[in-house]
């Protein structure tokens, strides 16, 4: 069985190649349009987003799935991945369906 340590530093590297790929071609592009005498596009900075309620629910709601799968391992006799894979991803993207309605929410009024 691969180590979760393997596939974590294989995650790692291509998320950091991914990243200074993007960084380079973004760039690459700003001196092109800087060379043309193009208008840059312009960074709205002034709408306010949900980013960090939207990572504080998603963690609350990966650490709930992570308690409640110890639970389910102790009290039943559920395998331990089945319920720590399906906990996390059913309180992850239940804190994410959250996160959604909350934001819909303030975007209306």
């Amino acid at each position: 069985m691969v180590q979760i340590s393997e596939v974590m530093i294989v995650a790692v590297i291509f998320t950091v190649l991914y990243g200074v790929v993007k960084l380079l071609v973004h760039r690459k592009e700003r001196i092109t349009m800087i060379e043309k005498g193009t208008n840059m596009p312009e960074i709205k900075s002034e709408e306010f987003t949900f980013s960090s309620l939207k990572f504080g629910i998603f963690f609350f709601g990966i650490g709930l799935g992570i308690l409640m799968a110890n639970i389910l391992t102790v009290t039943t006799k559920l395998d331990r991945e089945v319920a720590y894979f399906s906990m996390i991803f059913l309180f992850g993207g239940l804190s994410l369906i959250i996160h959604h309605l909350i934001e819909g929410k303030s975007k209306k009024a």
